[in-house]
Order: C-alpha cells, then structure tokens, then sequence
C-alpha cells in the first residue's frame, strides 16, 4: 500500500506576496454597498425557502431587491461620473 501525502515543498512552494493592491482594496470599497445589498438579499430568500411566503415576506424580497438594484445603479453611476462616460 502506497502512503498518499502533499508534499510541503510543493503545497507551500509559492506563498502569496504582499496582498491585495491599494486599487484592489478601492475597488472592493467602491463595491460594498452592493455587496451588502446581495448578501441582505440571499439571506431573505434563504429564510424563505422552507415555507411558504407570507405578505411581509414578500415584502422583505421586494425591499431586498429593490436596494440591490440601487446599490448597482450607484456604482454604475459612479463608475461612469470617474471614467466620464453615462450611464
């Protein structure tokens, strides 16, 4: 029987450097409303999934999305004010 182990060498071999860039951080900054927007979202439709929608529920779902779509309308709003362009 073979022993079947990862070898250190090689799983450890080339560790990242540094970490993300100040432009990566920006950018993730500049996305956290909308981030937050989805995450507030996915947890409204998971605490739906195992029965069924009542009226206020419906109503979490319809906030819910509603403020994901103006979060995205934010950011490409912001987007386009930074490059020049209209969105």
């Amino acid at each position: 029987m073979k022993n079947i182990a990862a070898l250190q060498a090689v799983v450890t071999a080339n560790p990242p450097v540094g970490g993300p860039t100040d432009a990566e951080l920006d950018a993730i900054k500049a996305e956290m409303p909308v981030i937050s927007a989805e995450v507030e979202l996915l947890d409204v439709q998971i605490s739906v999934l195992d029965r069924p929608v009542t009226e206020l529920d419906a109503r979490r779902l319809r906030r819910a999305r509603r403020k994901v779509l103006a979060a995205r309308r934010d950011l490409l709003n912001r987007t386009a004010a930074q490059t020049g362009g209209a969105a």
